[in-house]
């Protein structure tokens, strides 16, 4: 049997703590005894010669054994009830299912598109790991592809400081690069580079290449003149449940806006819309929090990325708007009374989003080499865990032990955070502004290659390494960045390795 779907609140933030309430939840009360516990292992590390207890486990007791193959990514929580894998492995076949356009002999695998990204949730996740770059002008898309906006819209009942923007008017939320047979892609993602150096202080020189974006032959007609573009690569999928049952009032405690304690980094919290429960959420996945559950995030994209309905998004078309008749009319895979006549039925969506929370975090690697532990005493020294929070202990859930009351170390605090200009798309999402991205979580890092071929890194993929990705930070981590540019050449070395071992 399926589980019920799981819903975390604001209990914090005042200014939504009324939109939900505890009959949403299966969150059971801390005792005092179990606060004081929290409390205690959550406290920052003062030796930094040895291991923290249990800081060789990032996800707790559902830490998988490290896998030196590309399937490194693809397991699920070591503490999962044996009854319970089966739901898993039905969600992995969901997950990796390739879809056909309508009209098929295949009923319960068409409906794609007409327009689409990907034809399989793999193909942007493979392996469930980090997607990439075009290698080349005609390397396929797959993995990476431009969000699009354009100023205007309303802002949605209950959320301060939203920045209000709309879909653009011919080509939507997304821009779509492949199609049905019949039908037009959208237009094709155009990328190229240039060069830039960094001079660090030991004299060691850094290439990093600025990207630039643009869109060729769109099927449509021109894009609106004031269209905001946001390149996306797809992140990996680890970890996904455990960041779920983060307490959202052990994330809004660490809000700084107005930097009160003086060191620079002011986290705000993304708050969206839920599509499931219609109130204000705290947003927690996507590259700018755009996403409050794992749930939401899968709904969103079977509808953006594969033109795919689901109880969440009924329109069978996804993201085709108004103006692409063609694409609305189009053949459908909704059939009346097959599968609850969508294209992906509610006990579908269930099973991948069970897949998606449940794929587990490999143990670290080589913690307590000396050099790595010299690395982390770097990172605390940098001040990078004021945005890269190191660890968190989930809510005690009811009928969810993989998750439930777990030490995890994902190095994320989940909220916005300005990273300057050099790495602003100018593309505001909800109440993220055009330079503020949401912390993405460190751990796996150490494993990119392994399991996905590459070392890209940042929401873009610009950064071919983990130095290149440090060295775009700006804004509330400047002083960071810099402070890494600076450091002796050992010192560099050993904060890499770190980053590597997570």
């Amino acid at each position: 049997m399926l589980r019920p779907f799981l819903i975390l609140p604001l209990l914090a933030a005042p200014a939504f703590a009324q939109t939900l309430d505890d009959r949403h939840l299966p969150v059971l009360p801390r005792t005092a005894e179990e606060v004081a516990k929290v409390a205690a292992i959550l406290a920052p590390p003062t030796d930094f010669t040895t291991l923290e207890k249990f800081e060789a486990k990032p996800a707790g007791a559902a830490t998988v054994r490290v896998r030196d193959n590309a399937d490194a990514f693809s397991q699920f929580s070591a503490n999962m009830p044996f009854e319970d894998e089966m739901n898993f492995k039905l969600g992995n076949a969901l997950f990796r299912k390739t879809w056909v356009a309508s009209p098929s002999s295949t009923a319960a695998s068409d409906g794609l598109g007409p327009i689409y990204n990907a034809r399989a949730c793999q193909d942007c996740h493979l392996k469930d790991g980090r997607g990439h770059t075009p290698e080349g002008p005609q390397d396929g898309r797959v993995s990476m592809f431009l969000r699009l906006s354009v100023p205007g819209g309303t802002s949605p009942d209950g959320i301060e400081e939203w920045l209000a923007t709309q879909a653009e008017p011919t080509y939507g939320g997304q821009l779509q690069d492949l199609a049905a047979p019949g039908h037009a892609a959208e237009a094709k993602m155009e990328v190229s580079y240039t060069e830039t150096t960094v001079a660090l202080a030991d004299g060691e020189v850094i290439s990093l290449r600025i990207p630039a974006y643009a869109v060729s032959n769109p099927g449509y007609g021109p894009l609106a003149a004031d269209v905001m573009l946001s390149p996306r690569v797809a992140p990996q999928m680890i970890g996904l449940g455990l960041l779920e049952a983060i307490p959202a009032v052990d994330i809004l405690a660490h809000e700084d806006p107005d930097d009160r304690d003086g060191d620079g980094i002011s986290g705000r919290a993304q708050i969206v819309p839920s599509v499931e429960f219609g109130v204000p959420m705290l947003g927690r996945f996507g590259l700018k929090g755009g996403a409050p559950t794992v749930k939401e995030q899968s709904a969103g994209a079977f509808a953006g990325d594969m033109g795919l309905s689901t109880p969440l998004h009924l329109d069978p078309w996804g993201d085709c708007q108004p103006a692409q008749e063609t694409c609305r009319s189009a053949p459908h895979g909704q059939e009346p009374g097959v599968r609850d006549g969508l294209e992906v039925d509610a006990a579908s969506l269930d099973l991948v989003t069970f897949y998606a929370r449940n794929l587990g975090v490999p143990e670290r690697r080589t913690p307590d080499a000396p050099q790595v532990l010299r690395g982390k005493e770097v990172f605390h020294g940098l001040n990078c865990q004021g945005c890269h929070t190191p660890k968190h202990v989930t809510n005690r859930l009811e009928g969810q032990p993989e998750q439930s009351f777990q030490l995890i170390w994902p190095y994320t605090d989940l909220l916005l955070h300005d990273l300057g200009p050099g790495l602003a798309d100018n593309r505001p999402e909800g109440r993220a502004t055009g330079t503020e991205w949401k912390t993405p979580p460190l751990w796996g890092l150490g494993l990119t290659a392994t399991v996905s071929g590459h070392t890209e890194f940042l929401h873009d993929g610009r950064a071919r390494s983990l130095l290149e990705a440090i060295l775009w930070h700006g804004g509330e981590a400047q002083p960071a960045r810099d402070g890494v540019a600076s450091l002796p050449k050992a010192d560099r070395e050993a904060l890499i390795a770190f980053l590597e071992s997570l």
